[in-house]
């Protein structure tokens, strides 16, 4: 992208109002993708980059900037070593793949001009992951004897249908999303005045959605990033009262959600015990294979042999533990590499924070909110390997963009001289 400014439109330039009107329906299509499709996510992501890259500029547009470039790129290099390192060289490069789906946060940072189109983003993923939450409720309630049906044109919504999964092929995925656009939108809560009224019945949807899914993983996650949330905003105690709210009535109308909630330290349990069993034959290769790892795509491979007595699976892909699935397949320091990706955001996002003048909730529920939603990723990924969960990492990457967004706003409004992010050719008034 070119570092030349360029001169401000004329009021009424031609084209202006079209370049802004095609960005706004990529943005919309890539929301109904992140709540419902990976193909159409992945389809608009690729259109979107490719427009922002040769399509029209925007006269007077700010730059955006490579926030999070140095942790991003030593991740994908060691993992890039970790491949091939590994003895099925070509089988562990096909596996990195996965590495493009980081490139949507740089899509999304750059496809938001300003503040109020991160609302804007935010407000739509919502508004389509509610409506993905009422059909998953529909879905479970509808769900006929044996949870599936054989034939017709209902068969592929209605398999696997016992738990709520929406559009998705598994019920963990749906938690994921859920989980996090449920916590981004908390701080909207402590602000829903007569003109926000939709937004509780909508959010509690989501929320009845989330405890369908029986993902107790997701649940812990959810409940630790919106209790941590809660607690930043300055109506605490009545997002509190929303949250105990929710729980009580999911407790009273699904029996099924108390089951899984007593089971959850329970380690007699057939999951816990599959777990305990990833986790002791994962650390075994993780230290069997400290540098380089397994290699990425390796573990369905090594598992069987590896596998304790105790395991009940004998062969999986993946070891239902994000940060132990990275050290077995990246090694140690690809491990590192990944917690800097997270560290790096989290201490950009409390500067952001920190500079938010104090009467802008908005823009500081959009930062607050990103920062649980991520919080509750991370904790959910101890219990499941969401980061190699494509449309859940898409979801992850796409709030991670927001308070860079936010920061940029803040950089034009205040003329403060650029984030630590920028390289030092760069210079808030540039074009994007």
């Amino acid at each position: 992208m070119s570092g030349a400014t360029e001169a401000p439109s004329a009021p009424g330039t031609p084209g202006r109002p079209w370049i802004a009107a095609v960005r706004r329906w990529l943005l919309l299509a890539l929301t109904l993708g992140l709540a419902a499709s990976i193909s159409l996510s992945e389809l608009t992501l690729v259109v979107l980059a490719a427009w922002l890259v040769f399509g029209p500029r925007e006269a007077g547009a700010a730059r955006a900037g490579w926030p999070l470039a140095g942790p991003f790129v030593v991740f994908a290099a060691w993992t890039l070593v970790a491949a091939l390192a590994a003895p099925r060289l070509v089988e562990s490069l096909a596996a990195t793949k996965g590495l493009l789906t980081l490139g949507a946060f740089y899509v999304v940072v750059h496809a938001c001009p300003s503040r109020r189109a991160a609302e804007r983003f935010l407000t739509g993923l919502f508004i389509a992951v509610s409506v993905v939450a009422l059909f998953s409720i529909a879905q479970v309630g509808l769900c006929p004897a044996g949870g599936a049906v054989e034939a017709g044109p209902w068969r592929l919504l209605f398999r696997k249908c016992e738990r709520a999964r929406g559009f998705f092929s598994i019920y963990m995925t749906l938690a994921g999303v859920l989980t996090q656009v449920l916590v981004a939108t908390l701080p909207r809560l402590a602000r829903a005045g007569w003109s926000r009224a939709w937004v509780l019945p909508l959010w509690l949807i989501g929320a009845l959605a989330l405890g369908l899914t029986y993902v107790r993983g997701a649940w812990l996650g959810f409940a630790l990033g919106a209790a941590g949330c809660a607690l930043a905003l300055r109506r605490r105690r009545l997002v509190l009262g929303v949250l105990a709210g929710v729980v009580i009535a999911a407790l009273v109308a699904e029996p099924g959600v108390l089951y899984r909630l007593r089971t959850i330290g329970d380690l007699t349990d057939d999951t816990a015990r599959d777990r305990l069993a990833m986790l002791d034959a994962g650390l075994r290769l993780a230290r069997e294979h400290p540098i380089t790892g397994v290699g990425p795509g390796q573990v369905k491979h090594l598992y069987p042999v590896w596998a304790s007595p105790e395991a009940l699976r004998r062969s999986t892909s993946h070891l239902h533990d994000t940060p132990l699935q990275i050290v077995v397949e990246r090694g140690v320091p690809g491990l590192a590499a990944w917690i800097a990706i997270w560290v790096a955001f989290f201490g950009a996002s409390l500067r952001t924070l920190s500079r938010i003048p104090a009467g802008d909730e908005d823009a500081r529920g959009l930062v607050l909110g990103s920062m649980a939603a991520i919080a509750a990723f991370l904790v959910a990924g101890l219990f499941e390997y969401n980061f190699g969960d494509t449309e859940v990492l898409l979801v992850a990457v796409a709030l991670m963009a927001l308070p860079f967004v936010v920061e940029r706003d803040l950089d034009e409004v205040t003329g403060h001289d650029k984030p630590r992010w920028r390289s030092e050719a760069e210079s808030p008034g540039t074009s994007a």
